[in-house]
């Protein structure tokens, strides 16, 4: 993988997680904790954990598959990744500020189950570069679709209290 790929797509994956997390001061925390939640939402900590983690295995399987692209000589390929990628990162940090900052639980959750297509894809397009790229990349549109489900039900315990 080069260094100059790795690079750019770590710069991104930053710029998403850096964009989204701005939706979240400590404000949002007093509306949070007042947020029914359902009994199987993970504690707090994972969070941080998890998107750590894939936003790091977004970042490097997404190098990987666009020089995949490159150097088999599919430039359409890779730029077609790059911008399935950028619109995966809007979507991404969108998220959060539809749910953290202006509250809309039900748009929350819709933009959750687009995500998570999102994700589905750019782990199909990762497998076409690489099988490994692809399979390295299935834990982030898993992970939306257990993001989906618990934004949904938080949503339907809270529809009209926000």
């Amino acid at each position: 993988m080069k260094k100059s790929t790795l690079i750019a797509t770590t710069l991104a994956v930053a710029t998403a997680a850096g964009t989204g997390s701005i939706a979240s001061p400590g404000r949002a925390e007093s509306w949070y904790s007042r947020v029914r939640k359902p009994a199987y939402q993970p504690p707090r900590a994972v969070f941080p954990l998890a998107w750590t983690a894939l936003y790091a295995d977004i970042a490097a399987t997404s190098a990987s598959a666009i020089d995949g692209y490159r150097s088999t000589g599919h430039d359409d390929k890779a730029r077609n990744y790059a911008t399935a990628l950028g619109v995966n990162l809007l979507l991404n940090a969108g998220w959060s500020w539809l749910f953290f900052r202006y509250h809309k639980l039900g748009a929350s959750a819709l933009g959750a189950a687009v995500l998570t297509a999102s994700s589905a894809d750019l782990a199909r397009r990762a497998a076409q570069a690489d099988p490994r790229a692809g399979l390295a990349l299935s834990a982030y549109p898993l992970w939306g679709a257990f993001a989906t489900v618990l934004s949904t039900h938080i949503w339907r315990l809270n529809r009209g209290i926000q």
